[in-house]
């Protein structure tokens, strides 16, 4: 599941027996809510979970609660393991300039932070199709943030890129996203017959590869494609 980043492939480097401290932004998300609940399955502790607002409800045991505003980030807990989640779009947003703040800006500052405090294993959530040459919005931004992230020099850096996220956003409070839904509809009575990389991806099935390759993947930069979120943990 190498993407080709111009790195080469290293010998894996056992990891901990423990598992570490993780900062995880986007946990209000479906992939962030997954990966959260997954972390804290898996003893991470603590699990310091940023949040623009006070959470309505308590966090599990194990997980902390930093209410922040990514515009002026202040310093972060010291944690070897970031993981970000945060994505919107264009019709949540409402125009070009508040996508870009949301799933550039809040990203990189995410990152630029965790970095200060120590990071050294970042994982994010990108998207199928990212390219910082695509003519596609949408596109360019992630794969424009992708860039950001590697000039940022972290020792792990794990990139997922899901298809179409095919999970419940009823219980999220989120505005409805007719398009995702048209798609949805459209796709799951045939995803069996569809390529791997095309099919709808389950938001557990994200969190699991991605949080799996930050704990084995060799040193450097990392890609998962969608087509390997489908496959089962080893």
């Amino acid at each position: 599941c190498w993407q080709r980043t111009g790195l080469r492939p290293r010998p894996m480097s056992p990891h901990p027996d423990t598992p570490p401290p993780v900062l995880l932004a986007g946990a209000t998300g479906l992939v962030g809510r997954a990966l959260l609940s997954q972390l804290l399955d898996a003893g991470h502790r603590p699990v310091h979970v940023l949040l623009r607002r006070t959470p309505q409800q308590p966090l599990r045991d194990g997980a902390r609660a930093h209410v922040v505003d990514y515009a002026a980030l202040p310093s972060l807990p010291a944690a070897p393991w970031a993981l970000c989640a945060i994505g919107t779009t264009m019709a949540q947003a409402g125009s070009e300039a508040a996508f870009r703040a949301a799933d550039h800006d809040a990203v990189l500052a995410f990152a630029t932070a965790a970095r200060a405090a120590g990071t050294t294993r970042f994982g994010v959530v990108s998207a199928l199709g990212a390219d910082p040459h695509s003519r596609t919005f949408y596109n360019r931004v992630k794969g424009e943030v992708e860039q950001a992230l590697r000039a940022l020099g972290f020792e792990y850096l794990v990139i997922a890129r899901p298809s179409l996220l095919d999970g419940a956003r009823e219980g999220l409070g989120q505005p409805t996203r007719p398009a995702e839904a048209l798609a949805l509809a459209l796709t799951r009575p045939v995803a069996r017959w569809l390529p791997r990389a095309w099919r709808p991806v389950q938001p557990a099935q994200v969190a699991r590869a991605l949080r799996q390759a930050m704990r084995d993947a060799p040193r450097g930069v990392h890609g998962i494609a969608s087509a390997d979120m489908h496959r089962k943990e080893n």
